[in-house]
């Protein structure tokens, strides 16, 4: 199977530099979902190199700061499954940002501490959630334009 973030599809591809690349997320957890993705294919958080780190760290700034300007969110989770046993799927390190709203789910309290709880997470229970959470093909644009002014 070909890696999905190296080889991103053009409407998920937000912004890239000689680092990072910013995606949409394909199943998002909320309404511009975004990851960091280092441009190098790497498994595991050791593989990265320094610079790369710092690359990722940036690029969720950047994220965020789209996407405050862009959606408002009033929050962010911020976070990485490191490792299938941790819920990784794809075997390509990524970080996800995931802008938050007040009452966009009942019972925000506990956050990533969500991740470790054998409960189903009531943002991905449906496909039809993950269909409403999908930016539109314009809203996509105008968070691409804002990055590609960010350079």
């Amino acid at each position: 199977m070909e890696c999905p973030f190296c080889k991103p599809p053009r409407e998920q591809l937000l912004y890239e530099d000689g680092l990072v690349r910013i995606l949409l997320d394909a199943y998002p957890a909320n309404r511009g979902h975004l990851l960091v993705v280092p441009r190098r294919h790497v498994e595991r958080w050791e593989d990265l190199s320094g610079e790369e780190k710092m690359g990722l760290i940036r690029g969720m700034e950047l994220a965020m700061e789209v996407l405050r300007e862009t959606l408002k969110p009033d929050a962010f989770n911020v976070g990485m499954n490191l490792g299938r046993e941790a819920g990784q799927t794809v075997p390509h390190l990524h970080l996800h940002v995931i802008p938050r709203w007040e009452g966009d789910c009942s019972h925000p309290r506990g956050g990533v501490r969500k991740a470790v709880l054998d409960l189903e997470d009531e943002n991905l229970s449906m496909r039809e959630r993950w269909e409403r959470n999908r930016l539109s093909g314009k809203e996509a644009e105008m968070l691409r334009a804002t990055f590609n002014r960010k350079l």
